[in-house]
């Protein structure tokens, strides 16, 4: 997959199937949009295109907006590419292209500079300056300058039943178990493994001290997770604390990892942590000797979930 950082930058030796959205969290209703647009690209020998925008245009639009994104960028060009899409185009939004005109959007971007054969879009969809074009509008457009709008019906997206929204509600209610099951896949969360205050190693449960990389990534809340890991080609399995270590007077959130069965050096590295299931609230012990108590607890809940669930 090429990855093409604003249109004004895409080039194309033939016409292609685009579709067009954020595409936060590329969960199973995207999925099937893409699936769909790809199959059908191969089979008429065109490009299986992605228009997307960054920053999301909430961002830009609603200054008051504290929304938090499912994926990063990083993350969403990998899925798209496992999805076999050919072409990923990621559009800077700004306050200058929303201005953009329904006639300027169509004509000169995805007509001039895409050379859309055909388009995929939902049924509800909404484009230009204040999204003042509607489905009907484009299906026009299409007329107009030759090229076919395929619509996907509120059926199907009812049947499949899903959205971002759902997401993030239920990635902020801790139920990982429902986000798995909307995605398709494990929630994730990618970051660098940087120094602490090695308070679990005195405990026998040195941690990895996760530093999320993109700031706008959802953080799930406060609590302790059973989670998964590939390190040096390997699955490994792990608990995991979100919080501000209340035992120890912190005040700072942390995401902190005990990797089961590990002992190799992760400081400096980039891991990527999947999200199984959340077991309990954080909460505050009377001492760091009840903590290792409860700690001991938590791992064999992990373990036998774990078990349960068929991962080992």
């Amino acid at each position: 997959m090429k990855v093409v950082k604003d249109i004004k930058n895409y080039r194309s030796d033939k016409k292609s199937i685009l579709t067009i959205g954020t595409f936060d969290g590329v969960h199973i209703g995207h999925q099937k949009i893409i699936k769909t647009l790809v199959a059908k690209a191969k089979e008429e020998n065109l490009y299986a295109n992605v228009l997307t925008f960054f920053p999301h245009p909430r961002m830009i639009l609603q200054k008051e907006s504290q929304i938090k994104l499912i994926d990063s960028l990083d993350e969403r060009e990998q899925f798209l590419r496992n999805l076999g899409v050919d072409n990923l185009i990621i559009q800077p939004f700004s306050i200058a292209f929303s201005k953009l005109t329904a006639a300027e959007f169509i004509q000169d971007i995805l007509v001039k500079k895409i050379e859309i054969a055909s388009l995929y879009i939902g049924y509800d969809h909404h484009f230009g300056r204040n999204r003042e074009a509607t489905v009907e509008d484009l299906k026009n457009y299409g007329v107009q300058f030759n090229f076919k709008v395929n619509v996907i019906s509120a059926q199907e997206i009812a049947s499949i039943s899903v959205s971002s929204t759902k997401i993030r509600e239920a990635i902020t209610s801790g139920d990982f178990v429902k986000v798995k099951e909307f995605l398709g896949r494990p929630f994730q969360l990618i970051g660098k493994v940087i120094k602490g205050k090695e308070i679990g190693r005195t405990l026998e449960f040195p941690t990895a001290n996760l530093q999320i990389e993109a700031p706008y990534k959802i953080i799930p809340p406060q609590g302790v997770y059973i989670v998964s890991m590939t390190l040096n080609n390997k699955s490994h399995f792990g608990m995991m604390n979100i919080g501000t270590r209340p035992t120890l007077n912190g005040s700072q959130q942390s995401i902190e990892i005990h990797i089961f069965n590990f002992n190799g050096d992760l400081y400096g590295k980039t891991i990527t942590v999947c999200l199984i299931e959340k077991i309990r609230e954080e909460r505050k012990f009377n001492s760091l000797e009840t903590l290792k108590k409860q700690l001991i607890i938590d791992k064999e809940i992990c373990k036998r979930a774990l078990t349960e669930k068929g991962f080992i």
